[in-house]
């Protein structure tokens, strides 16, 4: 009762890394409200899964492991979710921002009567007092960017539980606990709580095509904004990344422009990334796009104009055009790595 309980997503048997993040974030939470992490896990031969669990500090794995809940289908998802938390009553749950989650969080929240915030970029445990002098203490402070992004909103729920938030992949940082948690499994009898009605869509055939581009997991990143001018100069982009060893990333302003795909797209509507070094080429850095990578170990910013908000987080800043610019980086890497 009034604990943490995270959703856990697997692909192909493993966990996904969204869920270990959350967990991370979710064991600062717990500590913080002196309760216990809790994971929800639905799948198909995923107990062994619970090992790991344990090593994000996950005090209680609830487990609805069933043949036909190996693949996400809404419905009995949501069933069993929504049976389990009417019965643990939760404080906080967190979903991944995926394509699961988002189709997931809205339903349980909706069928709770509970409030639950999309996208979230930070969370954090504090007090509220409202206009009439209501406070609450130990509130869930739901924080992410709004109107475009031009605010950053902090969002309370105060009277209905759980509270229930989505964050993207690589938001927050994935850490396992510096002692694994003595956590123990609770199985849920999934055939007392699906009906025929859950299971009303059948999944004939699964077709999964791999991403061709995947710039997450990059440890150096060569972004590229509107400023870079157009499609030919976005070359010079991808010319230094090739000589680093990197990925190439791109604001969405140079996807809009069509200057390189939108799986290359970082910010608030396209992947967050954490690389060891950031290179923002052209990039004026609003909070829509650095809202996807301000957690880079290293920012390095190239912009002729010396006004630009991407040079207020970046840790070196060169100001002029990326024609002269870019050429020279090339040349002196190449140079230099003989």
């Amino acid at each position: 009762m009034n604990n943490i309980i995270v959703f856990c997503e697997t692909d192909n048997g493993k966990l996904c890394d969204v869920s270990l993040e959350l967990l991370t974030k979710g064991r600062a939470l717990a500590q913080t409200l002196n309760c216990n992490l809790e994971a929800l896990l639905i799948g198909y031969n995923v107990e062994n899964l619970a090992d790991e669990l344990y090593k994000y500090g996950v005090n209680k794995v609830h487990l609805a492991d069933d043949k036909q809940l190996e693949f996400f289908r809404t419905l009995p998802y949501a069933s069993i979710t929504i049976a389990l938390f009417k019965q643990e009553k939760p404080q906080i749950a967190l979903f991944g921002a995926t394509s699961i989650g988002r189709d997931l969080a809205p339903r349980v929240s909706s069928a709770l009567h509970s409030g639950l915030t999309a996208d979230c970029t930070s969370l954090e445990i504090g007090d509220h007092k409202d206009a009439k002098g209501n406070e609450w203490k130990n509130l869930l402070y739901q924080i992410r960017p709004a109107f475009g992004g031009n605010i950053i909103a902090t969002i309370v729920n105060p009277e209905c539980r759980p509270q229930m938030a989505t964050v993207r992949e690589g938001v927050m940082k994935k850490e396992v606990a510096a002692v694994p948690a003595k956590g123990t499994v609770s199985k849920i009898d999934v055939k007392s709580i699906l009906t025929d009605a859950d299971m009303a869509v059948e999944i004939i055939e699964r077709h999964i095509e791999e991403k061709k581009i995947d710039i997450k997991g990059a440890q150096i990143i060569v972004a590229g904004g509107y400023g870079v001018g157009s499609k030919e100069n976005f070359k010079l982009i991808h010319d230094l990344a090739k000589v680093l060893g990197a990925e190439v990333g791109a604001s969405r302003a140079a996807v809009d422009a069509g200057f390189t795909e939108h799986e290359r797209q970082i910010g608030q509507t396209g992947v967050t990334v954490r690389p060891k070094l950031f290179i923002s080429v052209g990039i004026s850095g609003q909070i829509q796009h650095t809202a996807g990578m301000d957690g880079s170990s290293m920012i390095i910013s190239i912009n002729n104009d010396p006004e630009a908000p991407i040079h207020k987080i970046a840790d070196y800043s060169i100001i002029g055009d990326l024609n002269e610019v870019l050429p020279k980086m090339i040349a002196s890497y190449k140079k230099h790595s003989k």
